[in-house]
C-alpha cells in the first residue's frame, strides 16, 4: 500500500517537474540566451492535467483545451528542440496567431499553468474547507478576460460542484501539510517558467494578451 501511495502523487510529480525546469533556467549564465527544450517542458505540463481533472466540471473546458494544446507541444518536440526555435519558426511562417500554431498553443498552455499557480496561492492563503473562492479568483484573474459570456456562466455554475479542500487533498493523496509544501514549490518554480515564457513573447513583440 505504501508503494502504491508513493506512485500516486500527482501534486508532488508536477511540483518536482517544474522545479527541474526552473533549475535549468536558473543554471544558465547571464551571458547566454536562456533556452528551454520543448520535450521536458511539455512533459512537465502533462503532469498538471490530473489537477484539472480533480477540480471537476467547473474546469472541464480548461482540461480539454489544456490537454489538447500540451499534446500539440509534445508532438512538436519530436522535431523542434527549443521553445525559442519553435516560436521563431512560426514567426517565419507567419502563422503565430493562427489557430493550431505551436506558439498560440504555448500561450494557452501558459495560461493553464498560471491559473493553477494562482489557485494554489489562493488555497494556501485561504481558510476553511471550500475551494469556491480560490477557484473563482484564479479563473477570474487568468481565464475570464479571454472567455465569452456563455463560458463564464458555465464555469460559474460549475463552481458549486467543486470538491472540498479535504476532498481535493484525498484525490491528490496528500495531507494538508504535504500539499501546502508541494503547492508552494510549484508556485515558486512555475513563476520562473511563466516569466521566461512571457519574455519569449514580449521580446518578439508578440504580446501575451491575445
Amino acid at each position: 500500500m505504501a508503494n502504491h501511495a508513493a506512485e500516486e502523487k500527482p501534486l508532488r510529480k508536477m511540483a518536482e517537474a517544474f522545479k527541474d525546469l526552473a533549475n535549468t533556467l536558473n543554471s544558465q549564465t547571464l551571458d547566454e540566451a536562456a533556452k528551454m527544450e520543448v520535450a521536458p517542458f511539455s512533459h512537465a505540463c502533462t503532469l498538471v492535467s490530473p489537477l484539472f481533472r480533480c477540480l471537476g466540471i467547473a474546469f472541464k473546458f480548461a482540461e480539454l483545451d489544456y490537454v489538447a494544446k500540451v499534446g500539440d507541444l509534445a508532438e512538436a518536440s519530436k522535431s523542434i528542440t527549443t521553445l525559442h526555435t519553435m516560436m521563431d519558426q512560426d514567426i517565419q511562417a507567419n502563422c503565430v496567431r493562427k489557430a493550431g500554431s505551436h506558439t498560440r498553443n504555448l500561450l494557452r498552455v501558459k495560461r493553464g499553468l498560471d491559473m493553477v499557480k494562482v489557485l494554489f496561492e489562493e488555497i494556501i492563503a485561504a481558510e476553511g474547507n471550500s475551494l469556491k473562492d480560490p477557484a473563482s479568483k484564479a479563473y477570474t484573474q487568468v481565464f475570464a478576460p479571454y472567455h465569452g459570456w456563455a463560458i463564464r456562466k458555465a464555469v460559474s455554475a460549475g463552481m458549486y460542484a467543486l470538491p472540498t479542500r479535504q476532498q481535493l487533498m484525498i484525490k491528490l493523496n496528500e495531507d494538508e501539510v504535504s500539499a501546502r509544501t508541494q503547492m508552494q514549490n510549484y508556485v515558486a518554480s512555475c513563476e520562473t517558467v511563466i516569466s521566461y515564457i512571457d519574455k519569449l513573447f514580449t521580446s518578439r513583440d508578440l504580446g501575451i494578451d491575445w
